[in-house]
């Protein structure tokens, strides 16, 4: 009787409910819930039925009511500053895999590299009372950085280390991928270096004084070979600052872009210019994009983590939504030097 009366408020919309849904593939309202939620312990015959009776029905989930019943959602929030980049594409997968099989949705938000952006999309998303939040590097607003922790939502970190902070992050040393890179370099016999960073997200200045600390230590280190934008990272940007560095500084032999699209645009200007790479001025990316690897010549990178770190990323949250305890709340998972012909 109690069941039919919700039924009924509830259809007050003209909407099926998922007590129909249950109904109609004989099984509770809970392993329906959990069906449609993908959680992996429900047998898979009982899965395709309940889809099955949900398709038959039209029915379509109300998270906000789930919300509502339970006072927590079943979703995780990912903020990542670009879609475009194959870097989070990778990361973004990654986690999906990890957390859908769990029977946990995933909110994806891009910021755009604004830390304005970033604070607006927390704010919103914590209003729906999220079971996780996975975040990209550690530079936001106080304002954002308030709200997360007195959310007490769980939160991990993914791309930076910080070990000082008290925080759970996975990812890797910027600082120390940038003085690899400078040694790389250095160790070919080249000397007249340039770093070439755009976009200027905390990551990339990290790797940029990484780099030039390296080349202090090295007696080698010339501020006029340091070329920042704040303009968004493509291969077109990286032809246009190989372009301006080599007319003003022709005297450069090795150059260090801090991501492979600029690299991959200096290595074509420099095939349109007769420029030899890596017999006149050595070119190294970071991030190793697939891509790289097919370029002429070949890009020498720095191969980052980036699907691992998705995925231990959200393994890891998953430990701390659970209320299991963490061994260790910093995963360092390193990078690779991948040298090729451009070096």
């Amino acid at each position: 009787m109690t069941a039919q009366k919700n039924d009924k408020n509830s259809r007050a919309s003209g909407r099926p409910t998922l007590n129909e849904v249950a109904r109609r593939a004989g099984v509770s309202p809970i392993t329906a819930s959990r069906a449609l939620r993908g959680v992996s312990s429900v047998a898979e015959a009982l899965v395709l039925k309940v889809q099955e009776a949900a398709r038959e029905l039209g029915y379509v989930a109300n998270p906000a009511a789930r919300t509502l019943a339970s006072a927590q959602s079943h979703s995780v929030v990912v903020l990542v500053p670009s879609l475009s980049n194959q870097l989070f594409v990778d990361t973004l997968e990654a986690i999906h895999g990890v957390l859908r099989p769990q029977g946990l949705e995933v909110l994806i938000g891009n910021f755009h590299y604004s830390r304005d952006e970033e604070e607006d999309l927390i704010r919103n998303y914590l209003a729906y009372q999220p079971r996780g939040l996975l975040l990209t590097g550690f530079e936001r607003t106080e304002s954002a950085r308030r709200m997360v922790e007195a959310s007490g939502v769980p939160c991990v970190y993914m791309m930076d280390l910080d070990s000082g902070a008290g925080l759970h992050c996975v990812g890797f040393s910027q600082l120390r991928a940038g003085a690899a890179a400078a040694e790389h370099l250095l160790s070919s016999g080249r000397r007249r270096l340039a770093y070439v960073g755009a976009q200027l997200d905390q990551r990339t200045l990290l790797r940029g004084e990484g780099f030039r600390r390296a080349l202090q230590q090295a007696g080698c280190y010339d501020p006029a070979l340091e070329v920042l934008t704040p303009r968004a990272s493509s291969v077109g940007l990286g032809g246009e600052l190989f372009c301006q560095l080599l007319a003003s500084q022709p005297q450069v032999d090795g150059i260090f872009f801090g991501n492979d699209d600029l690299a991959q645009g200096a290595l074509l200007e420099a095939m349109r210019h007769g420029i030899k790479v890596p017999e006149q001025v050595a070119v190294l990316g970071f991030n190793d994009l697939p891509s790289s690897a097919f370029m002429v010549p070949r890009l020498s990178s720095i191969r980052t983590p980036r699907e691992a770190i998705g995925r231990r990323a959200a393994e890891l949250l998953l430990q701390l939504i659970g209320g299991r305890s963490v061994a260790d709340p910093v995963l360092d998972l390193g990078f690779e030097l991948m040298i090729r012909e451009s070096t």
